[in-house]
């Protein structure tokens, strides 16, 4: 059944508008929205389960897939929102199509790490960029995170050639048993297959050393019966000439009644040889290994489109790439530490000081930058991070939610927009508010350095960013002109610049969103000062540019609508009451942009501030939630194994903030007392006179 979707706009989208439904066809509308749901199982959003040639793999079974495996697998680990990865999408299902015939022997697949659920089996497989591509060998015992794509380049040709590389560097033991040999046959034993009368055809293909020709005919025709193929090199010139073969490539097919001769065809090319061989006589298809199509009826996307004001800035935007940032992106790296943690430190430091979002987010924020500048560690596991994000130490009026709720970065399709177009509007908020806040970053270090909110976006784009190909890119925008800001509002214009020089770079590409076109911003129904022409020329007039996204970035300009209600001042947040019922602990399993009816609460105000380190010290003797079920169990032992203890990483580390604090006080309070001791010595053996 062919997947469908479901698309509901407000009245007043600024999608092309249809004539309005009447009551009861909106209701309909509705209905479906509710009934149908997300996709289930593996599907990918840049790949058609059932469409595609491509196996679409996920966290509950890559494994079982890619170990003991009677075939090889070349996994792409990917991210739907990757600029990247979308452009690569096609060259993935045209491999996928071209190699079909060899599944039997190796697979093609596609994980998607944008998906919330894969986000642990990402980080077991330790993929930290998009797209990675790994190979893992068949009959593969024990666990594997494979081995990495080589090639010099990721072009079509390029990647099947080193899958017939990665198939040749089997052993003769774990080579996939419908693999037939790679490896090139003598002249002998070509000489004895002329002799034999096999009862089948047997094809030689003559080629050079370099050429894989031979053996992506061998591999193509792998389900075909009644059929033998092999392989030879061109080194023995006198052997060829008696075979009557004057050029290479060729094929020398012999008869199942024991003759022999020269196939002709036009072109000497691989999908000539494949296509003579699979049309002779009595040569037949056998069963063909492919992904299965989906058995469920259910495989509708439901996109659920808002109405929302392009001239507005949207908390939920800037909400929902926090949350994915620290949730999802952050959860690739097992642990931070050296220079990584440094970025992150910086990054987090930079954000709490300037987002201008709502009061119990940036209260989280500040808890976590707060903890972060004072944990006298090296190294922090990101489980440590995670257990504060969530809150799990149950800290009032702290929340950011587990959902994401895309507005004004919503696309006409999931993988379109969403999470690169939040980091934009993230990174575009900083640096406006450094520039009519500056006061926000005294006693951080960074307030006097006007490069300092950009310089730690670059480092954040280079360590955690997915898409490697990306911040490639703004890496060398940055190498190329970003020393050259020296004031904070040469940093809001410096970013602007290079967004819009993606821009242009990006239009027409694939992830370029037909219903967004990637245009020159602001465009001038926005702000119609920005534009002026020169000499026939359309110009930037910069101070009104700089006016405006000073404007649109403001706090004043930040909408709440959409975003997802945080709960009474009493509460823990609505992810703390969740994960105390036993649910919310993975995000993943609500459709995402979807809120149930359960965690959409009446806004309340939030309680009075107040000291956050206090509050983190004074919250140390509070009880964390039983862990729940067997996953929980295991890992909150991992978190603790020397002490088989459930405790969490964010536990211990503040323990063992505590355990030096108050070791040093000991010391301070024995050294006080031995010298009071000593004096009293004195003055008991030696009194005045």
């Amino acid at each position: 059944m062919a997947a469908a979707r479901v698309v509901v706009r407000g009245p007043g989208s600024e999608a092309r508008r249809r004539p309005s439904l009447g009551a009861a066809r909106l209701l309909v509308l509705l209905a479906a929205v509710a009934v149908l749901g997300p996709r289930e199982g593996g599907a990918s959003r840049l790949y058609r389960e059932g469409q595609d040639a491509v196996w679409l793999l996920d966290s509950g079974s890559v494994r079982s897939a890619t170990v003991n495996s009677s075939a090889a697998w070349l996994v792409q680990f990917h991210s739907s929102w990757c600029g990247h990865c979308i452009g690569y999408a096609p060259t993935w299902r045209a491999l996928a199509a071209d190699v079909r015939d060899w599944a039997a022997a190796i697979r093609v697949a596609a994980l998607d790490c944008a998906e919330e659920k894969n986000q642990d089996v990402c980080r077991t497989y330790d993929i930290h960029f998009y797209p990675t591509f790994r190979y893992f060998k068949a009959f593969t015992k024990e666990f594997t995170t494979g081995e990495n794509f080589k090639g010099p380049d990721r072009e079509l040709r390029t990647v099947r050639q080193t899958m017939i590389d990665f198939l040749q560097n089997h052993t003769e033991s774990t080579r996939p048993a419908a693999c037939p040999p790679l490896d090139p046959i003598q002249p002998s034993d070509i000489r004895s297959l002329m002799d034999s009368h096999s009862g089948q055809y047997h094809a030689v293909l003559f080629e050079s050393d370099g050429s894989y020709v031979g053996r992506e005919v061998i591999l193509d025709l792998i389900p075909y019966d009644n059929i033998v193929v092999s392989r030879a090199l061109d080194r023995d010139k006198a052997f060829l000439g008696t075979l009557g073969i004057s050029s290479v490539p060729s094929c020398y097919l012999i008869y199942p009644n024991g003759s022999h001769g020269l196939v002709n065809v036009a072109k000497p090319l691989r999908s000539f040889f494949a296509s003579y061989l699979k049309s002779l006589p009595d040569v037949r298809k056998k069963s063909l290994f492919l992904p299965e199509k989906p058995n469920k009826e259910e495989t509708s996307e439901v996109v659920v489109w808002e109405e929302f004001d392009r001239a507005k800035l949207y908390t939920a935007d800037l909400e929902s790439g926090l949350h994915y940032l620290l949730r999802v992106e952050l959860a690739a790296h097992r642990s931070l530490a050296g220079a990584q943690l440094k970025t992150f430190r910086d990054f987090m430091t930079i954000i709490a000081k300037l987002f201008p979002g709502r009061p119990s987010v940036k209260k989280l924020l500040e808890t976590l930058q707060e903890w972060l500048a004072n944990l006298p560690l090296d190294k922090i596991p990101y489980n440590a991070i995670l257990d504060l994000v969530n809150n799990k130490m149950r800290i009032s009026g702290i929340f950011l939610t587990n959902h994401i709720k895309w507005v004004g970065c919503q696309g006409s399709r999931l993988e379109l927009r969403g999470y690169p177009c939040s980091l934009w509007k993230l990174f575009h908020t900083l640096t406006v508010q450094a520039s009519t806040n500056p006061e926000a970053l005294v006693g951080t270090g960074f307030e006097d350095d006007p490069q300092a909110v950009l310089q730690t976006i670059r480092k954040y784009i280079h360590s955690f960013f997915g898409c490697k190909e990306c911040g490639e890119h703004f890496e060398e925008m940055a190498k190329e002109s970003m020393n050259s800001v020296k004031t904070p509002d040469q940093a809001v214009l410096w970013l602007w610049r290079k967004h819009n020089m993606v821009n242009s770079r990006l239009a027409g590409h694939l992830s370029e969103d037909p219903k967004f076109p990637k245009v020159p911003w602001p465009t001038p129904d926005l702000c119609p000062a920005c534009h002026e022409e020169i000499k026939g020329l359309d110009s930037w007039n910069e101070d009104q540019v700089l006016m405006f996204l000073k404007q649109h970035y403001s706090r004043d300009n930040l909408v709440d609508t959409y975003s997802v209600d945080q709960g009474s001042p009493g509460d823990q947040g609505a992810l703390g009451r969740e994960q105390e019922g036993g649910e919310g602990l993975h995000p993943s399993e609500k459709p995402w942009g979807h809120q149930d009816a359960e965690s959409l609460r009446p806004p309340h105000m939030l309680g009075p501030r107040t000291d956050l380190s206090k509050n983190v010290h004074h919250r140390l003797d509070l009880k964390l939630q039983s862990p729940k079920g067997l996953q929980a169990l295991e890992e909150a032992k991992a978190a603790v194994p020397f002490l088989g203890v459930g405790f969490s990483s964010l536990d211990m580390s503040l323990c063992v903030v505590l355990y030096v604090a108050s070791s040093l006080f000991l010391m301070i309070m024995y050294f006080f007392f031995r010298v009071r001791s000593k004096r009293w010595k004195v003055r008991l053996y030696h009194p005045s006179v």
